[in-house]
């Protein structure tokens, strides 16, 4: 490198030099990379050979090597990070403390507080005739000082992101449709009441006092009129406040942000938070088998060498020598480079695995034979390969051409058995030599060596060959004649053992009410093995197991169109998917998903690794991404990442998504209770005695108890696996069912009564004096003090009811494991002694002795007595009762997410006029509180490496852009790497009529997709390890 460095300005024209001055001693500016990032395939390929001549030149200026690239020179390093600036993404600046503020203060119920606080605080300045100023203090006053802690926990904390209408979007929460509908519901009925409440007590104020009592207006006491009907207007915003629901975005943020974040420990990293939440309705996934439902450390353990078929490794010195240097060879050269084995970390374990698996596994096989692969490299290393046609979903196959000594050339072959045995016209006998190999040949072959490999669930590979003479060179780019009259070397069975764990994983899944499906590209009769063992197909089972090849002729009709109806008479028994292609999996994916024959839509979860996987991962509601094999572009397309890529951490993620959707469950349970009690309460008590027995300040701390502390009691509870012995909940399923409502009805009855005897009758029950009809500014009464803390008390321990929505009896069943919940009830509790204690006139309490504490402690432990009672009662015999909370209609679901290229959905902007949604701002718009939970997510990427964006020159060189037309959508494509290859093929295009094709078993094309060649843009060599595309990569 040091030597290439420091001739490297020989290679450049004179009018090059000073260009080179002008990029810090480089030959290629900043600028020029970024405009050459900014091209794609052919074009960049055009302009790389019309600026550079070609990689090697671009390479030269850039002083590096297109095989080994920089060096380890930490100053050649520095100088290049100096002036091409450093590979990382800056972060965006977070919002200060003080900024978060101002957007809290720009809620509009806050505004409202925050005017009628500033009336009142100026207004009791002033002394009318006979009183002092100093009883003007207004409950409005420390409204305002306690509404904004509330409003910066459950309001609206940031502006709405604004929309880019240049990304397709799609609404993919079930979870945010229902909760934003219910809580416009609410918010709309909240509204009414405090409207209400305000009309009935300024009539009631007016008629009672210049009707009935003959008063005149007076100008000195026009000051006391203005403060009640302050007070009047903060009874009335109070009702809102406590009727709108605006810890609902708050519940749902902590409880993702709380999943997320225990999730990382169970190895899904999420990178979608609504994704968390889908997950627990999904009703299908559709699964890959190598590295997900199997260990991908693949093993040869059966081979067919020589005439033998041996069921272990043989013993090489029983081998032809020439027949075991011929599969040497072909197994060392025909492999990336980039593969494999490194000794074990640990003394006596297995030798590590780098690379591309299947290879692992054959450079594995010859080392058993006792030869060096690495010695076959070292005398003929990548740069001598001649020609590479790279593995594809196409191919099936990869092929590498190399020199021979006499000018002949040698080319090397394997892949799926029965694809590469088609090619075969020649086979190595026990004697190394050449035997014709006949069509009865093969289809003996298949029957007694390929079927029972593939039944013993092994993946069959055959390796070939091919000599070429001296003389006249074969036309390369001619796939279609080069790979042709091969001569089989061996064919070799690989296992690939089942994870222990995915069994049970599965078995799960299916009790839970989802359908496992295997999608993989191996043979029939290995994937049908490989599901048997995992538990996917059962013996008796009506099920179909289907090759992509008959997949596509069952689905699409005469024009080679794909008929949803066809579609429809497939997928729901069909469990595996072998043989098939990246487009495969995703014309499974989007038909399940546009299916509308069940009684609701499935949400289908797809796991994937390889480039070509990211459209299916993008259709899917939730993609799974590899964290180990998958490559950036998968991760980019998915919404969890799996990090240790195993089937039954998603399994996890199916229990914290239901997991999700039950605690908010939990928490509307309880705030819909407060609300119903504390809104009829508020109501009742200010129609009748012209001020609410809650005050203002009293009713915002019951709204922080219910808002924020029930949310991250509520929402924080752990999964248990009794949540995988239901079936999804579905897209139709109301958040409240019929026995919530039986629960929030049955103890706000119990609550009314207890509040109203208390209003009405407390008194003489207590022997106090009556809070009733005080003065406007008399202190606070022991009466009114009993009846706030009564219904805290009766909040607490209705709190411990709600973490059940089922109808159990045994609420306190795994309440230690959440000490988050145990703290809050303790620590609320604690605080509420502190405030009735020593609250005093701010809180417009009295103190209570300890007779009175017992009775009301009392009658909130009669709350976990009352909800058995309710409990007993079956729901069923409650006819009348309602759900509530239900999402939106079928068809209407069903006409959005087919609109993907519409901006997200906002059903409350579409259910409200443009000036109602001032008031339900902060309710309607839940994902805008994500960024409270940016440390959360912050977080989760430490130790990790960060998935790299797409317009790395690594991705823009290995994802070139392919058109899938199956005559619905266009969608982008790139073509698989379904054994990890990395490696693109030429760039190719859907056309109406069929070209030749470079491999006669291409399931596409068999089916009616046609793959047409535009050969003005399509390189002629860009299968070469030694090519543009391959030589960027290695590079840069």
């Amino acid at each position: 490198m040091g030597d290439m460095a420091n001739s490297s300005v020989d290679f450049y024209p004179k009018n090059q030099r000073q260009e080179l001055n002008h990029a810090g001693g480089f030959g290629c500016t900043l600028s020029e990379l970024r405009s050459l990032m900014e091209l794609r395939g052919a074009e960049a390929i055009q302009k790389v050979q019309e600026t550079y001549s070609d990689v090697n030149g671009l390479c030269r200026r850039l002083k590096t090597s297109p095989t080994e690239g920089l060096s380890d020179n930490l100053t050649d390093l520095e100088k290049r990070r100096q002036i091409y600036g450093q590979n990382f993404i800056p972060p965006k600046k977070p919002k200060t403390f003080l900024q978060l503020v101002w957007e809290a203060l720009q809620d509009v119920t806050l505004i409202i507080l925050e005017i009628a606080a500033i009336i009142s605080l100026g207004l009791s300045f002033y002394a009318p005739p006979g009183e002092e100023s100093e009883a003007k203090k207004q409950d409005g006053a420390v409204a305002m000082e306690m509404q904004p802690l509330k409003s910066a926990e459950g309001g609206e904390m940031e502006e709405r992101e604004k929309k880019k209408a240049s990304v397709p979007k799609k609404e993919k929460s079930v979870l945010q449709g229902k909760l934003t509908k219910l809580a416009v519901q609410i918010g709309k009925a909240g509204l009414v009441m405090s409207a209400i409440t305000v009309i009935i007590l300024v009539l009631y104020f007016v008629i009672q006092t210049f009707v009935i009592d003959r008063r005149t207006w007076i100008t000195e006491c026009t000051p006391v009129y203005v403060q009640y009907f302050v007070k009047f207007f903060i009874i009335g915003v109070t009702v809102l406040v406590v009727a709108v629901p605006e810890g609902l975005p708050l519940a749902v943020t902590i409880s993702l942000a709380y999943s997320v974040k225990k999730m990382m420990k169970d190895n899904n990293l999420v990178r979608h938070l609504d994704a968390c939440e889908t997950m627990g309705n999904a009703t299908a996934i559709c699964s890959d088998k190598t590295g997900t439902l199997t260990t991908n450390r693949m093993t040869v353990v059966q081979c067919y060498l020589g005439d033998n078929h041996y069921k272990e490794t043989p013993d090489p010195s029983n081998l032809n020598p020439k027949t075991l240097d011929l599969l040497v060879h072909a197994i060392a050269v025909n492999s990336a480079y980039t593969t494999k084995l490194l000794p074990p970390e640990k003394e006596g374990g297995l030798p590590r695995q780098v690379g591309n698996k299947t290879e692992c596994s054959l450079l594995g096989f010859v080392v058993e034979l006792r030869r060096d692969y690495q010695a076959v490299r070292d005398q003929m290393p990548e740069e001598k390969l001649y020609k590479v046609y790279t593995f594809n979903s196409v191919r099936k196959s990869m092929s590498t051409v190399t020199c021979m000594p006499d000018g002949g050339y040698r080319l090397f072959s394997k892949g799926a058995s029965e694809i590469v045995l088609k090619k075969c016209t020649n086979i190595l006998n026990s004697n190394g030599e050449l035997r014709s190999f006949r069509p009865r040949d093969r289809d003996e072959m298949v029957k007694k060596v390929i079927e029972p490999m593939a039944c013993d669930g092994l993946r069959t590979i055959c390796i070939a060959y091919r000599d070429f003479p001296a003389g006249k060179e074969p036309e390369w780019d001619n796939e279609n004649e080069i790979v042709i009259d091969l001569t089989c070397i061996a064919v070799v069975g690989i296992e690939d053992p089942v994870r222990p764990e995915v069994p049970e994983a599965i078995r799960k899944c299916q009790r839970a009410g989802i359908t496992v499906r295997m999608v993989t590209g191996d043979n029939i009769n290995t994937a049908r093995a490989i599901a048997a063992k995992c538990g996917i197909i059962q013996p008796g089972e009506d099920f179909l197991c289907l090759e992509g090849k008959e997949f596509n002729r069952r689905i699409r009709n005469e024009k080679g169109e794909i008929e949803q109806e066809r579609l429809d008479k497939i997928w729901p028994k069909l469990r595996v998917l072998a043989r098939s292609s990246p487009t495969d999996k995703h014309t499974l994916v989007k038909g399940i998903i546009d299916s509308t024959t069940g009684e609701q839509r499935q949400v289908v979860a797809v796991t994937g690794d390889g480039t070509n996987d990211g459209p299916a991962l993008k259709k899917a509601d939730v993609g799974f991404a590899m964290g180990i094999a998958g490559t950036d572009v998968a991760k980019e397309a998915s919404d969890i990442i799996l990090t240790d890529d195993n089937f039954s951490s998603i399994v996890r993620a199916v229990m914290w998504g239901r997991n999700v959707y039950d605690s908010i469950s939990k928490f509307l349970q309880f705030q819909l209770t407060v609300n119903v009690v504390a809104v009829i309460v508020a109501f009742t008590g200010a129609c009748i005695t012209q001020d609410s027995p809650l005050k203002a300040v009293q009713m915002l701390w019951v709204n922080l108890i219910m808002d924020t502390f029930a949310s991250l009691a509520l929402a924080t509870e752990p999964p248990t696996e009794s949540l995988l012995l239901r079936k999804p909940y579905g897209r139709n399923k109301p958040l409240i069912s019929r026995t919530m409502m039986k629960n929030i009805l049955g103890h706000a009855v119990y609550q009314l009564t207890i509040i109203f005897t208390l209003l009405f009758v407390g008194e003489v029950f207590f022997d106090i004096d009556s809070g009733r009809n005080a003065p406007l500014h008399s202190p606070s009464s022991e009466h009114y003090t009993i009846i706030f803390n009564t219904f805290v008390m009766m909040q607490l321990f209705n709190e411990i009811n709600a973490r059940k929505i089922h109808g159990e009896r045994n609420v306190f069943d795994g309440i230690f494991g959440n000490p988050i919940f145990c703290s809050i009830v303790l620590g609320t509790f604690g605080i509420q002694i502190v405030i009735v204690q020593f609250g005093g006139k701010p809180f417009s309490c009295s103190p209570l002795n300890a007779e009175q504490w017992l009775w009301c402690l009392f009658v909130g432990i009669g709350e976990l007595v009352w909800g058995q009672v309710i409990a007993s009662i079956p729901t069923s015999q409650l006819k009348c009762l309602k759900e509530a909370g239900h999402g939106p209609g079928k068809d209407e679901i069903t006409d959005e997410e087919m609109a993907e290229d519409e901006e997200e959905i906002d059903h409350a902007e579409r259910e409200l006029r443009r000036g109602q949604i001032l008031w339900f701002r902060g309710l309607n718009r839940i994902q805008t509180q994500i960024r409270v939970v940016k440390a959360f997510r912050s977080s989760l990427y430490e130790g990790l490496e960060k998935p790299d964006t797409k317009t790395s020159i690594h991705n823009f060189m290995t994802t070139p852009e392919f058109l899938i037309n199956d005559y619905i959508h266009n969608i982008p494509l790139i073509d698989d790497t379904d054994v990890e290859e990395s490696e693109a093929p030429p760039r190719r295009r859907f056309g109406a009529s069929p070209p030749q094709s470079p491999n006669k078993n291409n399931n596409a094309i068999d089916s009616g997709i046609y793959l047409s060649t535009d050969a003005s843009k399509t390189p002629t060599s860009s299968s070469s390890p030694v090519s543009p595309l391959h030589s960027m990569e290695t590079s840069l």
